[in-house]
């Protein structure tokens, strides 16, 4: 078990624990300390997204990795998926990012990468951890690192996201709504999308410290849905606000979500004959998509939930193609993590090789409702050991006759268990995940009593 360190960094309310000023500096201290002993340099790189606390921490985890006598490259507002591919081509020793990506300016947080630009192994966040109980001791004078600013960050990821799809791909001729959530992607996207042609609409590109992911960028669909139907565009990109994770929009204003973006880069890669390994989903992940992919003969495994999960997945099968239906997907043949403007770009390439519609293409993909329910328990319980939870469980099954899935899973932040069913009828499915989450709780009542 970690203190500090969850699947994803650390990530909190800014000002409480492990997310406050002078924590964040004993953890830039700490991690630099790290390494020193571990990796195979000096420099460190550091990116952001565009919250108003970012001001703050990137100034204590600069200070922090100085005093542990590293030298530090400031990189501004950049996609999480942009300090990864700066982290590897800068030939830095790891790369950090200040950002909470999805949730609201309260929250921030610090993730890690390697040099290789993949996630920081576990051995090494234990090891930071053991670090931050010792006091901090700032290097010698002479032995203080450096920080400096490099100043065509944007324009190297920019280039790079280019470079993932066919040197001759032209978007010339569509008209793409991007809605940038506010957040790091505002510098970005909207001239990845240019710069290959297509004439771009964009939203959610003004941040102000205090509006990254509200009301717009992929949480807020509907957003992305107006400006798609008034500006009558072909299409509608919307990414969240570290950029990581991506949602299309087709012309009629329909959502098409990681899960049919994930189908088609697939799709495409079959038919290209470079997909290798199953493609890796999560428990979340609808039903449909493993019935798609069935039809084109292409191996589906599923994880839990969490790209960490996934991307362990994928190396264990040689996998490239991964990815969840809030759009976090990993394209491991062009980059080392979730990229959403890297996606986008292998959907919009499919797109244009098949001389097909977003909407023509997605049609493949018909999606099964789903049926969320999370349940608060007022204790702990391991709700999936109850032999009434069990019985209720099968039960369900039972009524979807191989036409559906009943899933419970334990939440591994807060005490809530999500009941999830997954079926061909709406009313069936919603009429089933109320039932059983009615068992649950009726079974850890009788339990605590």
């Amino acid at each position: 078990m970690r203190k500090y360190f969850g699947t994803d960094g650390i990530r909190g309310r800014v000002g409480d624990p492990g997310v406050s000023p002078d924590f964040v500096l004993k953890l830039g201290w700490a991690a630099g300390r790290v390494l020193a002993r571990h990796g195979n340099g000096r420099k460190v790189l550091i990116g952001k997204d565009t919250r108003i606390s970012g001001y703050m921490f990137e100034s204590a985890l600069e200070a922090g990795l100085v005093a542990a006598g590293l030298d530090i490259r400031l990189l501004g507002p950049m996609p999480t998926p942009g300090v990864a591919y700066l982290t590897r081509t800068l030939r830095a020793v790891a790369g950090i990012v200040i950002t909470a990506s999805h949730n609201p300016y309260e929250d921030n947080g610090i993730k890690f990468f390697s040099g290789s630009g993949d996630k920081l192994p576990d051995a090494l966040e234990r090891a930071i951890e053991e670090e931050l109980e010792r006091p901090l001791e700032a290097v010698a004078a002479s032995q203080l690192g450096k920080a400096k600013r490099v100043e065509d960050a944007s324009g190297r990821y920019i280039e790079f996201c280019k470079s993932t799809v066919p040197a001759g791909l032209s978007l010339k001729g569509l008209r793409i709504v991007v809605d940038c959530a506010h957040g790091a992607t505002y510098n970005i996207a909207p001239f990845v999308f240019e710069e290959l042609g297509a004439e771009t609409i964009t939203i959610g590109v003004e941040p102000d410290g205090f509006n990254i992911n509200r009301a717009v960028g992929s949480l807020h669909p509907e957003t992305l849905q107006e400006a798609v139907r008034s500006h009558q565009a072909d299409l509608g990109i919307a990414f969240d606000g570290d950029g990581d994770r991506v949602l299309m929009m087709d012309a009629q204003g329909r959502l098409i979500d990681g899960d049919v973006l994930l189908y088609l880069i697939a799709k495409d890669r079959q038919q290209a004959g470079c997909l290798s390994g199953p493609v890796v989903g999560t428990l979340m992940s609808n039903l449909a998509l493993e019935q798609a992919l069935q039809q084109l003969d292409i191996d589906f495994v599923r994880v839990k939930v969490g790209d960490r999960y996934i991307m362990e997945r994928l190396k264990a099968d040689a996998g490239l193609l991964g990815g969840e239906p809030s759009g976090h997907i990993i394209c491991r043949d062009r980059t080392s993590t979730g990229d959403g403007i890297i996606a986008a770009l292998q959907v919009l390439a499919a797109l244009a090789g098949w001389e097909q519609t977003l909407a023509e293409a997605a049609s493949a993909v018909m999606h099964y409702p789903q049926e969320l329910i999370n349940l608060r328990l007022e204790s702990p319980v391991d709700v999936l050991s109850l032999p009434g939870v069990q019985r209720g469980v099968q039960a369900a099954e039972e009524r979807l006759a191989g036409q559906g899935r009943v899933l419970l899973r334990p939440s591994g932040t807060e005490p809530v268990v999500r009941v999830m069913v997954e079926g061909r009828d709406r009313a069936q499915v919603k009429a089933l995940a109320e039932e059983l989450a009615e068992c649950v709780r009726v079974e850890v009542e009788r339990l605590i009593r």
